[in-house]
């Protein structure tokens, strides 16, 4: 069956989710913090991850067509090779654990507490100084490892990457630019990675004919929502982004270690 079999509650979370999706990549990330648990009651797990992954890349092409210009190269080149390791580390695990649904609550709990970690350092990087705040030489190296390593194992480094352009002081222009670029390089870096997952287990895959065929129904949703996001930016005050980013960033942690 290409048309995955969903009730119409279902179909209707599907539909949010996807609104969601786009609305996260050009509005306020992190708005989309319970997209992974939706799809994951929908599809399972592993599946989900596979799933939601073209998703995420068609409305990456919506915030990259419209905020390219504002990237920051500068950071995002400082984390290119620790997320390539994360990801490395990432796609072994997910090869490792094959299927069992357990194992991924574990990791996504390990994710949760490192973005507190990020959290607790960005917040109090008025009394400790530069040093272990997300953008130093060792914030960026642990920063690029957990974001690579969470967006392999469950497509859950938004809010990682959140604090790390917020605690560089980046506006929102700067944040949404450089927020688009990178997710649409390293989730492009995904295709083949997940690709190759299938291939070695066919019977558990990251990608399927019927994920494929969601995706395709989905997508004005995701475009829907993706207009709506680019609508709403300029009109929400940079200190009013500063404080949702921190407090989505905060509510997708504990949701990753609550479950």
């Amino acid at each position: 069956m290409l048309i995955p079999s969903l009730t119409p509650l279902e179909w209707t979370l599907a539909l949010a989710s996807a609104a969601l999706v786009g609305f996260s990549k050009t509005g306020v990330p992190g708005t989309g913090i319970l997209v992974v648990p939706l799809m994951a009651a929908l599809f399972g797990g592993r599946q989900s991850v596979g799933t939601l992954l073209p998703m995420l890349i068609f409305a990456d092409c919506f915030a990259v067509a419209w905020y390219r210009r504002h990237a920051r190269w500068d950071r995002l080149w400082a984390l290119i090779p620790w997320v390539l390791a994360g990801m490395a580390l990432g796609a072994a695990t997910l090869q490792m654990l094959g299927p069992a649904e357990g194992s991924r609550d574990r990791l996504s709990v390990l994710i949760g507490v490192l973005v507190l970690v990020m959290l607790a350092l960005s917040l109090a990087r008025g009394r400790w100084g530069e040093k272990l705040v997300p953008h130093s030489r060792a914030g960026s190296a642990l920063t690029g490892v957990a974001a690579g390593f969470a967006t392999a194992v469950s497509n859950a480094a938004g809010p990682v990457m959140s604090l790390y352009f917020l605690s560089a002081g980046l506006n929102k222009s700067e944040f949404m630019g450089s927020f688009a670029w990178y997710f649409f390089i390293f989730n492009l870096i995904k295709v083949p990675i997940f690709a190759a997952l299938t291939a070695a287990d066919p019977q558990h895959p990251m990608f399927s004919a019927s994920s494929l065929t969601f995706n395709l129904l989905v997508a004005p949703m995701i475009a829907v929502g993706a207009v709506a996001g680019r609508w709403l930016l300029p009109r929400i005050p940079q200190k009013m982004f500063d404080d949702a980013v921190l407090v989505l960033a905060a509510a997708a942690a504990l949701r990753l270690i609550l479950g």
